[in-house]
């Protein structure tokens, strides 16, 4: 599975909103204000989770073939903005340096066929990233564009559905564009209110609205909520899971 991370940008008050069309190009190449979150040559400012080996690389292209490996994405290592979560279809996930607090997070990724993986806003809330193009069942929070539930007492609690199936054929490149807002906390670190999602824009489409986390999603870091946190991509070592690459876009204080 490929992941392309394209943008973030973090924001003092949250801007208005679009209307969920697609309006072109991206809006890191219309709108002031956006920074890379990769430097277009390699994995500085990023990191293996837990201390794994870093096995994500930086590659000039990603190739997909349809009919001798529909379940794989393979690159050609060098310096890029584009990066690929392994040679073996798979790795640990990959977390940002830097923390966050609210942020506007454009991300372009491309998906073998059966892959699943996600983004993690503050590494604990997951949008997730999942091939669920053609499926015909009502969407559940484990599709592309759900909001992944909480993992209570041995099973999953909560989560948000995506509003519509927005997703394209595995092979093509997809995007999603995110506002969050992170938790609020007292001056005695006390909670005052959940990190939401305030939009997500699947393929320029409306998928998710103010949806609230009560705590982290499945799978999240072992790190407390918290007013800024790093951000963190999926990498799934599992073998069924193909790999993921990303490149990324811009950041304002």
């Amino acid at each position: 599975m490929k992941l392309l991370l394209i943008a973030l940008l973090l924001f003092q008050e949250l801007p208005e909103l679009n209307d969920g069309d697609t309006h072109g190009d991206a809006p890191y190449l219309l709108e002031d204000g956006w920074m890379p979150l990769l430097n277009g040559k390699d994995l500085a400012g990023w990191h293996a989770q837990d201390g794994k080996p870093l096995e994500w690389f930086t590659t000039r292209g990603v190739l997909w073939e349809r009919l001798l490996g529909p379940t794989r994405l393979s690159g050609f290592p060098a310096p890029s903005g584009t990066i690929l979560n392994g040679r073996r279809g798979g790795t640990s996930n990959l977390v940002s340096d830097e923390k966050f607090g609210d942020i506007e997070l454009y991300l372009e990724f491309m998906l073998a066929k059966g892959s699943n993986s996600g983004v993690y806003l503050h590494g604990l809330y997951e949008v997730q990233i999942f091939d669920s193009f053609g499926a015909t069942e009502p969407m559940t929070s484990s599709d592309a564009g759900g909001i992944y539930h909480r993992w209570i007492d041995n099973h999953g609690v909560g989560g948000s559905a995506p509003s519509r199936n927005a997703s394209r054929r595995p092979g093509e490149w997809q995007s999603y564009q995110i506002w969050f807002r992170a938790p609020r906390f007292d001056a005695a670190g006390r909670k005052t209110e959940n990190a939401k999602f305030v939009r997500v824009l699947f393929n320029g489409l409306s998928v998710q609205n103010n949806v609230e986390c009560e705590g982290p999603t499945r799978a999240h870091m072992e790190i407390p909520e918290a007013p800024q946190n790093p951000l963190m991509l999926g990498g799934f070592p599992q073998h069924l899971y193909p790999a993921a690459a990303a490149d990324c876009g811009k950041i304002e204080a």
